[in-house]
């Protein structure tokens, strides 16, 4: 199985919680770290002993999205990790047929948040911030949140996030629905939950998610795959690497001579 030194993964209780452990660059994924994300994804999937995943961060941060040096070097064609890597992760979590539960401290931006789309139960704190600022960076929605985010909080207010990049608190992010409760240790509220799964039937959880999910699952897979086109090819593009120079140099992006 893929390791990486930022991805920490236990197993007790039939419980897998796996969580990201980059502290001093707030969680940002790797190319390197996704590939672990989705080997303990899969490990759990094909283990009968395991019922249930916990996705967790640290008490401070969930993740703050992508390393934007990965994409920096993607763009420039050089080599530093496999990209193919974080699409395996969104893969592994969209197909995850046991229950997946996510628990938010801190940041959850970009995949921070659209992982959370499927996750069948997230608790956070209430320091918890959600924002998806794709356009902001000169690119497009992921991990079928072009689909998924419109369905769980409505087209008007997905258009608040994914164009206008509004972040998010989390009373108004349990208003929305987008998670589903606030607890002063979302982790201890995310193991709660799961210990309650993991001792349930679980061929009757795995089908029950299956039912809840069977009218999603094959555009939420056709929507990464067009997602993954534009969002490559947006990722080489001039308007991209304005956002990825001005965020390394901390100014904001000018964007008016495209």
């Amino acid at each position: 199985m893929a390791q990486s030194p930022h991805i920490q993964v236990s197993t007790a209780e039939r419980i897998t919680t796996i969580r990201f452990d980059r502290p001093d660059k707030k969680n940002a994924l790797t190319f390197e770290m996704y590939a672990a994300l989705a080997a303990a994804m899969e490990a759990a999937a094909g283990d009968v002993e395991v019922r249930a995943v916990v996705l967790a961060g640290s008490r401070d941060c969930f993740t703050a999205g992508n390393d934007l040096g990965d994409f920096v070097r993607t763009a420039q064609g050089a080599s530093g990790g496999d990209p193919a890597a974080a699409f395996r992760f969104l893969r592994a979590i969209a197909t995850f047929d046991k229950p997946l539960i996510g628990a938010v401290a801190g940041v959850a931006i970009g995949i921070g948040t659209t992982m959370l789309l499927h996750c069948d139960l997230v608790y956070a704190g209430p320091n918890a911030r959600f924002k998806v600022p794709f356009v902001d960076l000169g690119l497009v929605p992921e991990a079928g949140s072009s689909v998924l985010l419109p369905a769980l909080v409505g087209p008007r207010r997905a258009a608040q996030l994914l164009l206008l990049g509004e972040q998010l608190d989390a009373p108004t992010a349990l208003d929305w629905g987008l998670i589903n409760g606030i607890a002063d240790d979302p982790d201890a509220a995310a193991q709660a939950a799961a210990r309650r799964l993991a001792q349930a039937a679980p061929s009757a959880l795995r089908i029950t998610k299956s039912l809840t999910r069977r009218t999603t699952r094959d555009t939420v897979l056709e929507a990464m795959r067009i997602e993954g086109e534009a969002f490559a090819e947006r990722l080489r593009s001039p308007e991209a690497m304005e956002a990825f120079q001005a965020f390394a140099a901390r100014r904001p992006p000018d964007y008016s001579r495209f």
